[in-house]
C-alpha cells in the first residue's frame, strides 16, 4: 500500500506544483496613488543657464583670455572631466588671490564650447571641490562655474 501511495503522490506532485505556481499573483501598485511632489520645480530637457551678471557674481575668479585650450580629459570609469589650460589673460575679479600666475589649469565637468572665431572669452571659476588626487597631480585650484556657458568678450 505504501508503494502505491508513493507512486500516486509522485505522479500528482508535478500537477500540484503547476497549480500552485500558476496561481501566483504579483503585486501591482495602483497608479492613482502616485503624486509628483516636485513637478513645479522640474523642467524636462532644459538646463538652467546663467547670464553674464550671475556668472560674474557667482565666480571667485574671472579671467578674460584668448588663449584657452583643452589640455587633458578623462572618460571611462567614474565621472568624466576636462582640464583646460590658460596661457595668458587679464584678471577681472578675484576673491582669494591678488596675483594669478600663468599658465594655469582648471577643471570642468562639462566640455566647453570654445569657438576659434572668438577673440577672447570670459573664464568663470570657483574653488575646486573634490578631485583631491587629480588636483594634487595636476596642481589644480579652480573649476569651471557649473551653470556658466562660454561668453565671448564684447569689444568696446
Amino acid at each position: 500500500m505504501n508503494i502505491k501511495m508513493n507512486k500516486k503522490l509522485m505522479a500528482g506532485f508535478p500537477a500540484l506544483l503547476m497549480i500552485i505556481l500558476s496561481c501566483e499573483k504579483k503585486y501591482q501598485s495602483p497608479g492613482h496613488y502616485e503624486e509628483d511632489l516636485f513637478a513645479h520645480e522640474r523642467k524636462e530637457g532644459k538646463a538652467y543657464i546663467m547670464n553674464e551678471d550671475e556668472c560674474f557674481d557667482g565666480s571667485e575668479l574671472v579671467i578674460a583670455s584668448s588663449d584657452v585650450k583643452l589640455a587633458d580629459s578623462s572618460k571611462g570609469r567614474g565621472r568624466s572631466f576636462f582640464i583646460y589650460k590658460i596661457r595668458s589673460g587679464r584678471t577681472l575679479k578675484t576673491v582669494r588671490d591678488s596675483i594669478v600666475e600663468y599658465p594655469m589649469q582648471f577643471l570642468s565637468v562639462q566640455r566647453l564650447k570654445l569657438n576659434k572665431t572668438d577673440d577672447s572669452i570670459y573664464v568663470y571659476l570657483k574653488h575646486l571641490e573634490g578631485y583631491r588626487f587629480i588636483a594634487k597631480d595636476k596642481k589644480l585650484r579652480y573649476q569651471w562655474l557649473r551653470a556658466a556657458p562660454v561668453y565671448a568678450v564684447k569689444k568696446k
